[in-house]
């Protein structure tokens, strides 16, 4: 299903009052050893039933005494599927889910974990796990030939998590923050900073770049410190387009975050970065999450970058 034709049903069902699915269905899937299990557990303790490895041919039947008339009240399940399943493909894949995408009464959505193939190799090394497609090859081949056929998969995923600069308690605050069950009040707002260096954020909703801003790396005293410390904040903060600039987001972002929330958003991600990710950005995610918070939203910050050299 396309974002149009999603926005279509969406429309439909609020023009004609009809209520709400009465189930919530995740479909996890991804790249072996990008983080599923972490994910269905963390699932699990927001409140989804969630089941690892169920084949694709047996989704339908365990939804359908869920949507008949007294199945009870709404359900969120969440459900891993990959290559461990014999008969697992990309087009086994779009066969089983085309049908649940054009119902009213779920509510499907397709996460797609992904990760470097480095950072795969190695997680694989150290776990001395065979990758389920290598056989008796290395993992980094397995991973290959994963990437490959699980592209179609990637490219129609509702949404996209790289877990390659993501530890379990990111990725679980992640995944409890965008789906947490639909009674829990607001809009969870993450902050990133992030370097330039290091590349852009795949995770992120909005982007902001502040290396216009003076930067601490040039200061002898400064550069071993980072956006956190009170020196190098000062610093910074003495920049005359700084207040400005924080003033300007803040308030724009007061503005969004409604709006957003309105069309049914309940996580997003907004990024600030700048060239080496350890100065400029982790002050300004600092200071915007101070006024967020200070606002009454719930907000909370990660700085991904701010340890590496």
């Amino acid at each position: 299903m396309t974002a149009t034709e999603a926005m279509e049903k969406t429309a439909k069902r609020d023009a004609n009052s009809d209520p709400q699915p009465t189930v919530r269905l995740l479909l996890i899937t991804g790249l072996s050893g990008a983080g599923r299990t972490s994910s269905l557990k963390a699932l699990e303790d927001v409140g989804y039933e969630a089941i690892d490895n169920l084949p694709l041919s047996l989704i339908s039947r365990l939804l359908h005494p869920l949507t008949q008339p007294g199945g009870g009240d709404s359900h969120a399940i969440a459900i891993a599927v990959d290559f461990r399943q014999k008969d697992f493909s990309a087009q086994a894949f779009d066969q089983a889910t085309a049908p649940l995408q054009a119902r009213d009464d779920i509510d499907l959505r397709v996460v797609f974990l992904d990760c470097d193939n480095e950072i795969l190799a190695r997680r694989f090394t150290e776990t001395r796990r065979r990758h389920p497609l290598a056989e008796d090859r290395q993992a980094m081949d397995g991973i290959i030939r994963e990437r490959q056929l699980l592209a179609p998969i990637k490219e129609r995923a509702d949404l996209l998590i790289d877990t390659s600069n993501l530890n379990v308690g990111e990725l679980r605050a992640l995944l409890a923050g965008q789906f947490r069950p639909r009674g829990d009040p607001g809009l969870a707002v993450s902050v990133l900073s992030f370097s330039y260096r290091q590349g852009l954020p795949r995770e992120a909703d909005l982007v902001f770049d502040v290396r216009f801003l003076a930067n601490p790396h040039y200061v002898d005293e400064l550069r071993p410190l980072t956006g956190r410390d009170g020196e190098v904040g000062a610093y910074i903060a003495n920049d005359p387009a700084c207040e400005p600039f924080l003033a300007s987001l803040s308030n724009m972002l007061e503005t969004l975050l409604p709006l957003y929330q309105r069309e049914g958003k309940s996580y997003l991600t907004v990024a600030i970065g700048c060239t080496g990710g350890r100065h400029r950005s982790v002050y300004t995610a600092e200071q915007l999450t101070k006024r967020l918070g200070a606002a009454g939203h719930d907000v909370q910050v990660r700085h991904r970058d701010v340890d590496k050299r």
